[in-house]
């Protein structure tokens, strides 16, 4: 499937100019952002990674969104879904969160959080999913070093990998790495796509631009915590309660290869208490963990 959207990503494409921001103001609300509606150029040619990329989204966020339109060949004059209003995860509010299950990592700075989509690792190389470390140094023109698994995978699909890749355009990780923990990094990549995917080695890929912007930003000592959360739930101020629901990653690689199949979840104690909630409509609840949109979902509308 990669190689098609490869070669997909190389059309040329013809669209309006995208007003989209990836910075939320923190006002004592969960759910920030508004959706937004694209509209694909009648007469031009595009992909939803085109569109996601206009909009700090990963490809998984676009085909959630989008279930019904073909990600490499979208129909012309099509409307999209664009999946700018979230619900913030129920973590500390600082320093770095990477949620796994929504390819979405938060910076909160200032006041403030920045939202990026992620690539993260494969199956069997898994990104940590329950985690909390902190960014222990930055490099600029960073090398890799594969190890000689790595270096064995790509020599049985015919690809010969050095010992070390020097920094540069070429090198897999980007221009810009910053180390969190010991064997990890949050980088950028040589790649097209692969933002919203499962196709590293374990770390944390961002798309060159957002990744320089984070690293410029981001101290050393920063603050880095790992989750794995599929569903996040919200009560606001005003009683409004949501639920984003998101696939759950993939455990195995027969999960991972039928990905038409809604992989199971596993529940949480206190999402079984939130979904008791006698305010809940519970029709639009088991429609939103069945549809797994990954759009925030009014739980309790008024009904007239």
């Amino acid at each position: 499937m990669y190689k098609k959207l490869a070669l997909a990503f190389a059309f040329l494409s013809s669209v309006t100019a995208a007003n989209a921001t990836n910075v939320y103001n923190l006002n004592g609300n969960r759910v920030v952002g508004e959706e937004q509606i694209y509209q694909i150029d009648s007469n031009g040619i595009t992909t939803l990674e085109y569109v996601a990329a206009e909009y700090h989204l990963g490809l998984s966020n676009m085909i959630e969104a989008n279930p019904e339109v073909d990600p490499i060949v979208p129909l012309k004059g099509l409307n999209l879904v664009i999946p700018t209003k979230l619900i913030l995860p129920d973590t500390v509010h600082e320093g770095i969160i990477v949620n796994s299950a929504e390819m979405r990592l938060y910076y909160y700075n200032k006041g403030k959080v920045e939202v990026y989509p992620i690539g993260i690792g494969q199956i069997g190389k898994g990104t940590p999913l329950a985690w909390t470390t902190k960014v222990e140094r930055k490099k600029a023109g960073p090398t890799w070093t594969p190890t000689a698994a790595m270096r064995a995978e790509y020599a049985a699909e015919g690809e010969y990998l050095p010992p070390v890749v020097p920094a540069g355009p070429d090198n897999p990780m980007g221009l810009y790495a910053m180390y969190v923990g010991k064997l990890y990094a949050i980088h950028g990549t040589n790649a097209d796509f692969g933002i919203g995917l499962r196709v590293s080695h374990g770390c944390v890929r961002l798309r060159n631009e957002d990744n320089e912007e984070l690293f410029n930003k981001v101290p050393v000592g920063t603050r880095v915590q790992f989750i794995n959360e599929p569903i996040k739930t919200a009560e606001e101020p005003n009683g409004d309660l949501y639920i984003e629901v998101h696939q759950p990653l993939s455990r195995s690689q027969s999960e991972f290869d039928n990905f038409d199949a809604n992989v199971p979840f596993s529940f949480t104690k206190s999402q079984l208490e939130f979904f008791k909630d006698p305010r809940i409509n519970q029709d639009i609840l088991q429609r939103a963990l069945h549809e797994r949109t990954g759009r925030p979902v009014l739980l309790n509308p008024v009904e007239f």
